[in-house]
């Protein structure tokens, strides 16, 4: 039976709404992820998510873990309405003469869905990063003691925030980096293809996670119909969507660490490029 072609003003509403509630509810975590994805051994400011959630929020407080989420809040909605609009319309263009769609060709439109998304992911996720990555960058900088004219006294300083790659200069005061300074700058200095480094690292995570993710979210979401005609339950379809988002997050994330890596322009003390 061929599936419904739900209308594209729904489709794109549904990923919009859709994936401002998911950047509200986990950007944290994702935040957690950034920061230790980034670590180099011998340079762990984190042992584990709980000790970089917990930290953030001693040194930068509860905003401070919301760092760079109103990237995502702006660009969310385009990226999420394309992704899943491209895999709608792919999934209803590869059903003909009302047969049900085989594995093969779920995967095709997943890889579909996931190549067009990229368009928008990509930007997203460059400016996203250096906000994230900003306070582990400044948890590394080594504290220098200064000694005082007078004998017995003794003041500690920090050093300031390393500058960005892209913004190397004396400064007096460390200032607060915005994604829109980051995104002029990085236009103004390499162009359009500033914005898209770590492109083909973006395909390789999000092209395959789309894969498995679309087609494994259908299969077990049918496994709670009755019949063809009943929509599933709500807490189905919600567990259903939450195994097959982790079953394809695990299997894609070796590529994930080498997209944040390659997308991150400011490097720690030692840290490699």
């Amino acid at each position: 039976m061929a599936e419904k072609q739900i209308s594209l003003p729904a489709k794109l509403l549904n990923g919009g709404v859709a994936g401002i509630i998911g950047v509200t509810c986990v950007f944290p975590i994702d935040l957690a992820k950034t920061r230790l994805q980034n670590q180099r051994k011998g340079q762990q400011a984190y042992r584990s998510m709980l000790d970089c959630l917990l930290k953030t929020l001693r040194s930068e407080g509860y905003f401070g873990m919301y760092r760079g989420a109103a990237v995502n809040l702006t660009l969310v909605t385009p990226e999420k309405a394309i992704k899943l609009a491209a895999n709608d319309y792919l999934r209803h263009l590869l059903a003909r003469d009302g047969a049900g769609l085989t594995l093969s060709k779920e995967m095709m439109a997943g890889c579909g869905a996931g190549t067009c998304q990229v368009i928008i992911t990509t930007p997203m996720e460059m400016l996203k990063i250096q906000l994230q990555d900003a306070g582990r960058l400044a948890s590394l900088q080594p504290i220098r003691r200064v000694h005082c004219s007078t004998s017995g006294c003794k003041l500690i300083a920090v050093s300031p925030l390393l500058t960005r790659a892209y913004n190397i200069g004396p400064s007096a005061l460390p200032r607060r980096i915005s994604a829109t300074h980051i995104a002029a700058e990085l236009l103004r200095t390499q162009g359009v293809k500033g914005l898209y480094k770590g492109l083909g690292a973006t395909l390789l995570r999000d092209v395959p996670f789309s894969i498995i993710y679309f087609p494994l979210f259908a299969h077990l979401n049918r496994a709670g119909q009755d019949s063809l005609e009943e929509k599933p339950r709500f807490y189905h379809s919600f567990l259903a969507g939450c195994v097959a988002g982790s079953v394809a997050a695990v299997s894609v994330n070796p590529c994930d660490v080498i997209k944040t890596r390659l997308q991150s322009l400011s490097k720690g003390t030692n840290e490699e490029s």
